[in-house]
This record gives C-alpha cells, sequence and structure tokens, in this order.
C-alpha cells in the first residue's frame, strides 16, 4: 500500500499551540514529493473542542486551558501519561480514504492493547477504542488537500480526574479507563510509544522498524 517514506518523531512532552501550529504549517507546506510524518508525545494539560464541540460538555474546565480545532469531534482532554499520535500522511499518495485510516488507526489501537494482554474494540457507533464499555483511546482527524492531521490519544498513565470535567467525546457519563489500571504492573510508556509505531507502520503498510 505505502511506498512513500515515513518519519516518525518522538516528540517528549510538548506544549499544544506550538505543535498544533507545527502540524498545521507541514500540512498547508508539503507537497506530493513530501515524506509523511507520524509524531507521537504527551502534552502538558490541555482541553481541545473539535468542530463538532458544543459549550454544553465543558462542564467545569477550570484552570486548563481550551483550544478550538479544526479536527472531528468533540471535546477531549490531553495531559502527561497519555501517548498522542498525530498523523500527517498524503492518503492520496496511500491510496486510503478517511474510513480505512480511522479503521488502521483503531486497529493499531487494539494491536497494541493485545500486546499487553488487554481486550479491546472499536464501536460503529462512536469512533475510539473501548475495553468493557470504557474508552481508553480517542480519534480525531481532518483532511486537507488530500492529506491528513490531527490523530489520536491513549490514555496511558495519567491522571484520569481532568476527564471529569468533561463529557467526554460528547457523550454524557461516558467511563473513560487507561492502561495501567488495567495491568498489574505499570506500563513503561517509551515502549507502548514504540508498540503503536510498529502497529502504525504494520497497518498503514510502512516497512517495520528495524533493530
Amino acid at each position: 500500500m505505502a511506498s512513500a517514506e515515513l518519519i516518525v518523531r518522538h516528540l517528549g512532552v510538548v506544549d499544544y499551540l506550538p505543535t498544533l501550529e507545527a502540524m498545521r504549517r507541514l500540512t498547508a507546506e508539503r507537497d506530493e514529493r513530501s515524506a509523511d510524518e507520524i509524531w507521537l508525545l504527551q502534552h502538558p494539560g490541555v482541553f481541545t473542542q473539535g468542530q463538532a464541540g458544543k459549550p454544553e460538555h465543558l462542564l467545569a474546565p477550570g484552570d486548563i486551558p481550551v483550544v478550538q480545532v479544526e479536527r472531528g469531534g468533540q471535546v477531549t482532554y490531553h495531559g502527561p501519561g497519555q501517548l498522542v499520535a498525530y498523523l500527517m500522511l498524503d492518503l492520496r499518495r496511500l491510496g486510503l480514504g478517511v474510513r480505512e485510516l480511522v479503521t488502521a488507526m483503531e486497529r493499531s489501537l487494539v494491536d497494541v492493547l493485545a500486546a499487553h494482554g488487554v481486550e479491546a474494540a472499536p464501536r460503529a457507533d462512536a469512533p475510539g477504542v473501548y475495553v468493557n464499555g470504557e474508552k481508553i483511546a480517542s480519534l480525531g482527524l481532518r483532511v486537507r488537500h488530500g492529506c491528513s492531521f490531527h490523530g489520536l490519544a491513549l490514555n496511558v498513565d495519567m491522571d484520569m480526574s481532568p476527564f471529569r470535567r468533561i463529557n467526554p467525546c460528547g457523550y454524557a457519563g461516558l467511563q473513560m479507563v487507561q492502561l495501567r489500571d488495567l495491568l498489574e504492573t505499570p506500563p513503561r510508556f517509551d515502549e507502548v510509544a514504540q508498540c503503536l509505531e510498529q502497529a502504525l507502520r504494520q497497518r498503514l503498510g510502512y516497512s517495520p522498524v528495524m533493530g
């Protein structure tokens, strides 16, 4: 499927707004020769409100900033200990539609969780990945001129309390869960990030990391 070059950047903890601007700039300036990129990172605490977001789903944001963004979906929370992956891909070059990309992202997340002994699945009526009805990963994309940006967020080992200040993804009472609470031993964040990179490479058709 994929024959173009893929650059994967592990960026650590980075502020949301400069990362958003960098992602927008890369998407605006790329051409048919530009390499695809996946950024794996964490953000300091921030709520992001997607295009479909409604103010009433922000119950009590308090001192956590709220950023309006162009991705699909409603409101979600990002914070340290959550693994975020931004996918800047030329979908036309890959021969992928948006639904196919979403499916590949969801299957990649299911693969990562399975590698940690956790059974998870997507839901047809609500994008994301769920464990026993509780949401462990969220998705939100934007496609411009055939190229994707924004991406996914997997709850690994984080403070989950800010999710109680919102209706996550617009669903009142939706329970959120993280990988740490499903394992006897806390997960190693860097290992989960490497596992997600490999899963995305495989599901999107890129060559695996050698080593």
